[in-house]
């Protein structure tokens, strides 16, 4: 068997007629403010004695510590998918378009122990090694509430019942979505996938095991594309830790929490500021906690948890990089957000 390898990323811009490779602006200049920021912080440079860029530079140091290790382990299991054949990587999450196939591909985003950028690069290379879309979105969806430290720290913050509660709800919207996207693109609303083959084809774990080449130049390979296609959502995550770090240098969070009462405007407001400051799973936690203690808002709470799979700019564009299509990143939104909203009003009206 040859082992197929359609990367999900756009390939590197050239200029063709200089035969000049053209420069990635977006993450170099982040990476150049992220690493500012950074080292502002750590070496305690106090440049310009501003009040703001000391915020700034802390909220950067204290994001790259809570997802750094998200993001190795994003790009290590990118390398283990790029590495087996794609025959194995679909009969891990079910075959394409079918119901079980999106149970599966719901309980393995459970599975995976990744913050929420981390998931994203598994989730689009899955895409590439042949997962369906509604497949693709069960597994995004429910991955947010994966993380061990992250259940951990909501055990901490807003107790055992309320943090099973919020990844229980999690998964139902992570499988109502999966099958309403499998629906959209069955009516041919939404593009299938194109990386799809013939599910009755696929050979049997035994021959595919057999098939799997153990070199260490298979390996390195493996991982040495893992690195590249890792960029594309690594300078998406660079833009959103800058606008962290600018939200919180000129807003003060305790006024969001003035506004956070538990009605539907408060849900709205939520669900908005949770869009705008585009913070890692890890990051939400104490702030979702702050809803349910001193809004008492568990609604609000769950929407500004599930908001950062469902609305921000990085879920949406790696999406987008990774299907080629708007309107496949534009209908997360669409699909989530209504469900998102109902069970949040729900959880403040009986919560």
């Amino acid at each position: 068997m040859t082992q197929e390898h359609t990367s999900c990323c756009p390939s590197d811009n050239h200029n063709h007629k200089s035969g000049i490779r053209s420069l990635d602006w977006l993450f170099w200049g982040g990476l150049i403010l992220v690493a500012f920021g950074f080292l502002n912080y750590n070496l305690d440079l106090n440049l310009f004695e501003s009040e703001y860029i000391s915020t700034f530079s802390k909220t950067i140091d204290e994001f790259l510590r809570l997802v750094w290790w998200g993001i190795v382990l994003g790009v290590f299991f990118v390398g283990l998918l790029d590495f087996v054949p794609k025959d194995l990587a679909i009969k891990l999450i079910g075959r394409p378009g079918t119901g079980k196939g999106i149970l599966q591909a719901a309980f393995a985003g459970i599975a995976f122990d990744l913050c929420s950028h981390g998931i994203l690069l598994v989730a689009m290379k899955l895409y590439e090694r042949g997962a369906s879309i509604g497949q693709v979105m069960a597994f995004l969806i429910a991955s947010p509430w994966n993380s061990i430290s992250l259940t951990i720290i909501l055990f901490a913050l807003i107790g055992v019942w309320w943090t099973l509660v919020f990844i229980a709800l999690s998964f139902v919207i992570a499988i109502i979505s999966g099958f309403i996207f499998e629906a959209l693109v069955k009516k041919g609303t939404l593009k299938s996938n194109p990386n799809q083959f013939d599910k009755e084809h696929i050979s049997s774990f035994k021959e595919i095991w057999a098939d799997i080449n153990w070199s260490k130049q298979s390996f390195a390979k493996s991982f040495k594309s893992a690195l590249h296609e890792s960029r594309m959502i690594i300078r998406w995550m660079f833009l959103g830790i800058i606008i962290i770090g600018l939200v919180r240098a000129f807003v003060d969070v305790s006024t969001f929490e003035t506004f956070f009462a538990p009605t539907l405007a408060g849900l709205g407001l939520t669900l908005i500021v949770a869009t705008v400051i585009e913070v890692c799973s890890e990051g939400l936690a104490p702030i979702a906690a702050d809803l349910m203690s001193r809004a008492k808002a568990p609604g609000n709470a769950f929407t500004f948890l599930m908001a950062g799979v469902s609305t921000d700019y990085t879920e949406i564009m790696a999406v987008k990089e990774g299907t080629k299509s708007w309107k496949i990143a534009f209908f997360l939104p669409l699909i989530t957000v209504p469900q998102i909203v109902i069970l949040g009003y729900i959880m403040n009206v009986y919560g």
